[in-house]
């Protein structure tokens, strides 16, 4: 079996599993913590003045339905059956023009030149083959659409994200490291890198600019978050009820630096990544 597909095997396994039952649990939650960057990626292709939009690793689909109603239509597609049951359900529940689709972006049959616009809120940094993942996106859209993708910077500008695992490190050293350029949060971080990716894929006019925003979230869903999420969710559900008891002991505390009252606020170090469909398509 080669990287690439040991790669989406895992990325599968993960988002139809544990994980992505978790953040079908934890919409509420995620969904309020993200806000600040869902309303800058809606802003943006309502700026772009886009009739069809499609939104990279949608999840739960909230920034799907967000998009859909205020241009019109927005298709979600995303690997996680889980999250795009959720997501098909919530947007009949509440009437809006948005379409979800259960597929791998890097490898679906996409309707040639369908779209206006691309977006994504973090979910494009897991692909196994980031070129021919993008280069399929360009398929899909019309010359000249916009791209616009909110992704992590480095693991070095967001403690909040590497807290759990290096304060549970003593007890499971079995926690896979993070590799640089790997699929996984922070595969974007190196601009350079997104600037090559974008451009041998057949988009054109990047531009990579940071954004730094306030995430908060409520303190009593703290300790139910990091146990579920991130790589600690990977691994607790194996875990005995002592071992487990034992790391939300030493974990919880490293989050005292983000307490505030009852809230937990932390700034999210990102860059919101742009650019337009090439002309000339690739062959």
């Amino acid at each position: 079996m080669d990287a690439s597909r040991r790669s989406y095997d895992e990325q599968a396994a993960r988002w139809n599993g544990p994980a992505g039952h978790a953040w079908v649990d934890l919409q509420g939650v995620l969904n309020q913590m993200f806000g600040p960057i869902e309303e800058l990626l809606v802003d943006a292709v309502s700026a772009e003045h886009a009739a069809s939009v499609l939104d990279v690793g949608c999840g739960t689909g909230s920034i799907t339905r967000a998009v859909a109603r205020r241009v019109g239509h927005c298709v979600g597609v995303d690997i996680s059956g889980p999250m795009i049951e959720e997501a098909r359900a919530r947007a009949e529940r509440e009437g809006v023009p948005a379409s979800f689709v259960q597929a791998d972006a890097q490898e679906y049959a996409f309707e040639p030149a369908a779209f206006d616009a691309v977006i994504s809120r973090f979910g494009v940094m897991f692909f196994s083959d980031p070129v021919r993942a993008f280069a399929n996106l360009r398929s899909t859209v019309k010359d000249g659409a916009g791209l616009r993708c909110v992704v992590w910077r480095g693991p070095e500008e967001n403690p909040f994200m590497t807290t759990a695992e290096r304060a549970a490190a003593p007890f499971l050293p079995e926690l896979p490291a993070r590799l640089p350029d790997q699929p996984g949060q922070f595969a974007f971080a190196d601009p350079e890198r997104v600037r090559g990716v974008l451009g041998e894929s057949g988009w054109a006019g990047i531009g990579i600019e940071p954004v730094d925003v306030v995430c908060t979230l409520p303190e009593k869903e703290l300790v139910t978050y990091f146990t579920r999420l991130g790589p600690l969710g990977t691994v607790l559900p194996d875990a005995d009820e002592r071992t487990r008891a034992e790391i939300v002991e030493v974990v919880r505390p490293a989050f005292d630096p983000f307490v505030q009252g009852t809230e937990v606020r932390y700034t999210a170090a990102c860059w919101m990544v742009s650019a337009r469909a090439a002309t000339a398509k690739l062959s």
